[in-house]
């Protein structure tokens, strides 16, 4: 598990320099700002206000390196950008699911084994244990996660540990989601844009039929029997119009959540090539405003809001708005 012979070593050395720490020959995990924000006690992340998951108890993780989406709005790094092809990173060799699983732990005590030196009061400290010992993990961190074959038995590996699982996907691989099994504990896909023409001006697809796959996929959630949620990025001048088009696609899948949330002006999406500003960036009362509309055009409940990350939480029916809560009993 300590070769990488998958990942070019330029850019192993430059997603180190930005903090990832790789598990084996495809995967990575890096810390999360919400988890550094909650060891320090500096304010918790949308999943503690919308789902009550601990922010210090959550892996930020990929299974894959890869994308066939070049979304503009991705503040992850993209291959092309940094002069590599995507199918440059396609896996000839895939690693253990366990040890997958005890890999991502132990790098993520790495990750926090720092923040003991700041846990100067009773609750960092509780904290900063808890923290050693996750009990979530967001599979999302960058590239396409779904592209690893094994993903099932990493879920299992997961929930019996007693670990939560979220999984977000951009739709684009049906045939991955009909596996699944068994199902994560959360499962996102996310939601670019309201047509197929924005779409393909938003994500930028690497493969054919990109659009039709990522309508499959949306159809696909209200088979599910697991928790689903649809994540929208809006961004001005870019995807954040017709709000009737986005409607339509939400009832297409009967999501139990919908989150609205801003684009934020960070990371990869700085690259010139994007054609992106600060000016991009919604502020809270627009997201408020837009998933407002969505709520009456779909008859979706508006649940929770997390000003700092300018999110706002969408519910199918009082039953999931009642629900919303991760039930641990249930991660097995």
């Amino acid at each position: 598990m300590e070769n990488i012979p998958n990942i070019p070593i330029e850019l192993k050395d430059t997603m180190s320099k930005q903090g990832y720490h790789f598990v084996g020959n495809h995967s990575a995990v890096k810390i999360c700002e919400y988890t550094a924000n909650a060891l320090r006690d500096e304010g918790l992340c949308y999943k503690h206000a919308f789902y009550g998951i601990k922010s210090w108890q959550c892996i930020q993780s990929t299974t894959a390196l890869g994308c066939d989406l070049a979304c503009r709005f991705c503040w992850r790094f993209i291959p092309e950008e940094l002069g590599y092809e995507w199918n440059e990173l396609n896996v000839q060799e895939w690693d253990d699911p366990k040890e997958i699983v005890e890999g991502m732990i132990k790098e993520q005590r790495k990750i926090v084994s720092g923040f003991k030196a700041i846990a100067d009061t009773d609750k960092k400290l509780k904290r900063w244990k808890e923290a050693n010992e996750p009990r979530h993990v967001a599979i999302s961190l960058t590239g396409e996660s779904l592209f690893y074959p094994k993903m099932s038995a990493l879920l299992n590996e997961f929930h019996k540990r007693g670990i939560s699982t979220f999984i977000v996907h951009n739709g684009t691989l049906p045939e991955s989601i009909a596996k699944l099994n068994p199902l994560p504990t959360q499962f996102y896909i996310s939601l670019q844009a309201p047509d197929e023409n924005t779409y393909n001006i938003v994500t930028r697809p690497k493969i054919q039929n990109s659009w039709q796959r990522f309508i499959k996929s949306i159809k696909m959630l209200k088979t599910l029997k697991t928790r689903t949620v649809l994540r929208m990025t809006l961004v001005k001048e870019l995807n954040m119009f017709n709000p009737e088009g986005y409607a339509n696609i939400i009832k297409m899948g009967m999501p139990n959540y919908v989150e609205v949330k801003g684009f934020s002006f960070v990371g990869s999406s700085r690259d010139p090539q994007r054609n992106l500003t600060l000016q991009s960036m919604p502020n809270h009362n627009e997201i408020k405003e837009f998933a407002d509309k969505l709520a009456e055009l779909t008859e979706y409940i508006v649940t929770a809001e997390h000003q700092q990350s300018r999110n706002v939480l969408l519910s199918r029916d009082e039953d999931s708005k009642k629900n919303r809560m991760i039930d641990f009993s249930k991660v097995k």
